[in-house]
């Protein structure tokens, strides 16, 4: 009897013996179009890695990230109600967000005397938590605001842990202000140092450049160039070259794609370890924020947003950030409620009290697949901030609209690949609920949102194309009472035509279009005259190809004669779309099709009576 382990009684496995089995399941396809993706950044992801050694790179100190939520309602003292419950509840962190930031979204606490903000922090005991300021191009007035409040409460900033979010540069990109002036952040840090401030003035941000539909790699690079030039204008300002590290903290965006968020946050360690080696400096954990994309909200079916900011706040922690700010499900449809606040704060304290995701300093270490994809976002974002060195720094890269041109194209890309569904959103292009119920916000109205001038980064949630058609449907439910609706032309048994009937009534819904759905008929004559009876002027044929090929041409000829203004089909039948088209078909619903276009012109059709 042999007394070894199980596993010594199999072949080793290698990766040799892999492919052969991935050659069998495959049965000729393709093995890089169907099991190879790619990164916006053109980084490949293999279905499989290799273990690797782990690479040593400066993280958090050990222990949990903080838990940050937003100070953002414009009443003072509403405010500071949210604020002492989410600190209650478990968050030991606030983001005081003021209004005329473009995180704000249209709210924000008021930038006005010592006394609004006091009020806004009553009872908020500062030496205990974490503070951020978040005041776009208003980021020096609200630093000397806090430094009033500070002085009015005889409390010294050296007890403090503040980011104080000074970031002109951003403020710029984001349209929000002009250029930063190379003597302003200097003389700023040395009139708080006279008041004890040790903590960071200048805050690197991400989310200008992510929410314009930056990659990875573009949103890392901006952000390195941002810090490298806060760190030339402190040290030509006279402050020495660790202070000035010291005084800079950086913020990415994390989103639910957890590969990706947990290798850009490990990147941006090991980058801002090589701009300290640069500089003759021993690397230092950085301060690193980390704040849920506003890129991937949605407005219909928000509670996807729980599952989304979930996942992306956990991949930044997972990732190595020192603070992780989550958006509210609720943030896109208005300002949230103390249960949308209660739920966005909670889902964090799950992660870390209960799943224990913070137990380990750096858990993607060693393992293949992050190791990979960290250090080849470190490569694509060095050598796209030497691309803006070379340009002559950040500010002049923006002031050329170079940034702008580059993030340009990668948010093309993008926007065809939500208009195709290769990137699927949840809620809004895929199974969307034309029957869900509104939400509670809270009952303040939003500053209106300006426009974006020329040169200048936008910013735009991935799903507003998806919105806009079913807003139309909305105003048309409105109006008459009922959805733009479209027949699905179903022909044959049910075990033929449901998965394609299924497929349709989901896409239409997509662009608020009702299916009106049925059991499926037999014949051309029989589908014309339910058609009739439906009251539809649109229909979609939904079958199976051999149908097609037996029925599909007297089918949408019958169709026509019953008075359908547009005949869609279900499928990509090759052989026969010829015939299709000439029997009255307009045009075909498959994967991978231009949905938003079809629906845009659906949605016209099914709304002209």
């Amino acid at each position: 009897m042999e007394d070894r382990p199980f596993a010594d009684l199999f072949p080793a496995p290698t990766r040799e013996r892999w492919l052969g089995l991935v050659e069998g399941v495959l049965k000729g396809a393709d093995f890089e179009t169907r099991l190879v993706s790619k990164t916006a950044d053109g980084i490949r992801i293999e279905p499989l890695y290799d273990p690797a050694e782990p690479v040593a790179q400066p993280m958090r100190a050990s222990g949990p990230w903080r838990v940050a939520q937003r100070v953002d309602h414009p009443e003072a003292r509403a405010a500071n109600g949210l604020a002492l419950s989410d600190l209650e509840g478990g968050a030991d962190a606030l983001t005081l967000v003021f209004a005329g930031a473009p995180a704000a979204r249209g709210f924000g606490l008021p930038l006005g005397g010592v006394e609004a903000l006091d009020a806004a922090l009553s009872g908020v005991m500062l030496p205990l938590i974490a503070t951020r300021l978040d005041a776009g191009p208003e980021g020096i007035a609200a630093a000397r605001l806090l430094k009033a409040l500070v002085e009015r409460r005889g409390e010294t900033f050296g007890a403090l842990d503040l980011d104080l979010g000074v970031d002109p540069i951003g403020a710029l990109a984001a349209g929000a202000g002009a250029e930063p002036s190379s003597e302003e952040l200097p003389g700023l840090l040395a009139e708080l140092e006279a008041s004890g401030f040790t903590g960071r003035l200048c805050l690197a941000d991400g989310r200008p450049y992510h929410e314009a539909g930056a990659s990875e790699a573009a949103e890392l690079a901006a952000v390195l160039a941002t810090a490298v030039a806060y760190l030339r204008m402190l040290e030509a300002g006279g402050h020495d070259l660790e202070r000035a590290r010291d005084a800079i903290g950086v913020l990415l965006v994390a989103d639910a794609d957890e590969f990706l968020t947990i290798a850009k946050f490990r990147a941006m360690r090991r980058l801002w370890a090589q701009v300290e080696a640069a500089c003759g400096l021993a690397p230092k954990p950085l301060r690193l924020h980390a704040e849920t994309a506003w890129r991937m909200m949605t407005r219909r079916d928000p509670f996807v947003n729980i599952l989304r900011a979930t996942m992306a706040a956990g991949s930044a922690g997972l990732g190595g950030a020192d603070v992780v700010t989550a958006l509210p499900y609720t943030l896109a449809l208005g300002l949230p409620d103390a249960f949308a606040r209660r739920v966005v704060r909670n889902s964090q304290i799950v992660l870390i009290e209960e799943s224990n995701l913070a137990r380990v300093a750096d858990p993607a270490a060693g393992a293949g697949a992050f190791e990979a994809l960290t250090q080849n976002l470190v490569e694509a974002a060095w050598d796209a901030f030497q691309a803006i060195e070379r340009e002559g720094g950040i500010v002049a890269s923006l002031r050329q609209g170079r940034i702008q041109a580059r993030i340009a194209e990668t948010r093309a890309v993008r926007a065809r690949n939500v208009a195709t569904r290769r990137e699927a959103l949840t809620g809004a292009s895929e199974f969307p609920f034309l029957a869900e119920k509104p939400v509670a916000v809270l009952d303040v109205a939003a500053a209106p949102r300006s426009p974006s001038s020329d040169g200048v980064l936008p910013s735009h949630r991935l799903a507003e194309p998806y919105e806009a058609l079913r807003d139309a449907s909305d105003a048309y439910l409105a109006r008459t009472g009922r959805r733009p609706a479209l027949f699905l032309a179903n022909l044959g048994t049910v075990a033929v035509f449901n998965a394609r009937a299924t497929f349709a009534a989901n896409a239409f819904a997509a662009g608020g279009i009702e299916a009106l759905d049925n059991e499926g008929f037999s014949d051309p004559d029989a589908l014309a005259a339910a058609f009739r009876a439906s009251g539809a002027s649109i229909a979609c044929l939904c079958s199976s190809d051999a149908v097609y090929a037996t029925q599909g041409v007297a089918a949408a000829e019958a169709l026509r004669g019953a008075g359908a203004t547009t005949i869609y089909l279900a499928g990509k039948p090759a052989d026969l779309m010829d015939a299709l088209r000439a029997a009255g078909v307009d045009a075909f619903l498959h994967a991978g099709c231009d949905l938003l276009a079809l629906l845009g012109e659906a949605l016209g059709r099914a709304t002209e009576a």
